[in-house]
């Protein structure tokens, strides 16, 4: 069965494996000022967390519509797709999967399958990626499903954040506490598994890049570990170096987190995105 994959700009798997698996990308809008972009398309990486401080009202985000996906599910079926699981990110943190079920529910064609993916950029990179290898090796949708189910427990994305500023300019927080955690110089911590998001805090940055650590050691061994940032190059292959003997047979990935998703977590996020082996 011809089973095409596809998922949302969030997932931030590099453009050469989004072309090598035939995987299909569907954009979020990142609305700036009086400007609606699409993600990854139309507003560079660098270019936006060039200006992203600048930016006054802060940026805001927004779902694809769910006739957005039924067009694309047409563009797949046309080409010949006899099935499609449409991948996203977690529902606990936007509204992209419910939007992907709607047109699923209107797309009669061929069946669409969506799944949440319980995580966040290469959290779901590597669920989507792993979904089109197994397709392209002929397997069924009942087997692709099951194989990711597995990996959702063992996924983990956990970053710590330079400030508490983006997130309450987003509205994703509390005023008054993000004001708070300014004051007394809290560094923020975020960590994901399956679907729930936990907070945590350090006093220093060295304390934050040390939970990071802590974490890494808890889930290793792995079969797949990448580095996230956002606008933080250097710090980034800083935290590489560190990192690098937890899968020395394999490449570990630096990505620069897409707009929407920094658009909430803010310039000098920092983290690390891994599945850990069975």
């Amino acid at each position: 069965m011809n089973i095409r994959i596809v998922t949302d700009s969030t997932c931030d798997l590099p453009e050469e494996i989004v072309n090598q698996q035939a995987i299909t990308v569907v954009p979020l809008h990142i609305n700036v000022e009086d400007k609606s972009f699409l993600d990854g398309l139309e507003l560079t990486r660098n270019e936006f967390y060039a200006r992203l401080p600048g930016y006054f009202p802060a940026p805001k985000t927004a779902t694809p519509s769910p006739e957005t996906f039924i067009q694309v599910y047409e563009r797949l079926a046309d080409e010949g797709a006899q099935a499609i699981l449409s991948i996203h990110i977690s529902e606990t943190l936007s509204a992209t999967v419910n939007s992907a079920r709607i047109a699923a529910e209107q797309f009669t064609r061929v069946p669409v399958t969506v799944l949440d993916s319980s995580q966040l950029s290469l959290g779901t990179g590597f669920l989507v990626e792993r979904a089109a290898q197994m397709s392209q090796a002929g397997k069924k949708m009942e087997e692709i499903l099951s194989a990711l189910q597995g990996l959702k427990k063992r996924t983990y994305v956990f970053a710590s954040l330079r400030t508490l500023e983006y997130l309450r300019r987003s509205g994703r927080m509390n005023t008054t506490i993000a004001r708070l955690g300014e004051i007394l110089q809290i560094k923020p911590l975020v960590h994901m598994n399956m679907g729930k998001a936990t907070a945590h805090r350090a006093r220093t940055q060295k304390r934050a890049n040390e939970r990071l650590i802590e974490w890494l050691a808890e889930y290793a061994p792995y079969e797949k570990l990448a580095i996230l940032h956002a606008g933080v190059q250097t710090e980034a292959e800083a935290l590489h170096k560190q990192v690098r003997s937890y899968l020395p047979q394999s490449e570990v990935l630096i990505v620069q987190i897409t707009p929407v998703l920094g658009a909430h977590l803010g310039i000098g996020a920092l983290g690390l995105a891994c599945i850990s082996k069975e």
